[in-house]
């Protein structure tokens, strides 16, 4: 299975989705499996959540892999606060802190 990995470290916000979004799903169409690196995302909102379930739903529709190697903080935070992380299935990774 070929994996594409996208670093994206742009805020994922209802002020950006709108040109975020087709950059997602382009990305979706490069390989089986998209890695999206998110450790680089500082913020991001429900609108930002919204997005990435779409891409989920978007690669789960098309017999595709996305999968969420990389969470910054503040997407942990999101992913933790709405019951997420089953449903996305990525392993997320606990800080010392």
């Amino acid at each position: 299975m070929n994996a594409i990995r996208r670093a994206f470290t742009e805020e994922f916000t209802i002020y950006r989705v709108a040109e975020l979004k087709p950059a997602l799903l382009a990305a979706l169409g490069e390989g089986e499996r998209l890695e999206l690196d998110l450790s680089g995302v500082e913020r991001i909102d429900s609108a930002g959540c919204q997005l990435l379930i779409l891409a989920k739903r978007e690669a789960s529709a098309t017999g595709k892999t996305l999968a969420i190697v990389a969470h910054s903080p503040a997407v942990q935070s999101l992913i933790e606060f709405y019951n997420l992380a089953a449903w996305f299935g990525d392993p997320l990774v606990v800080s010392a802190e």
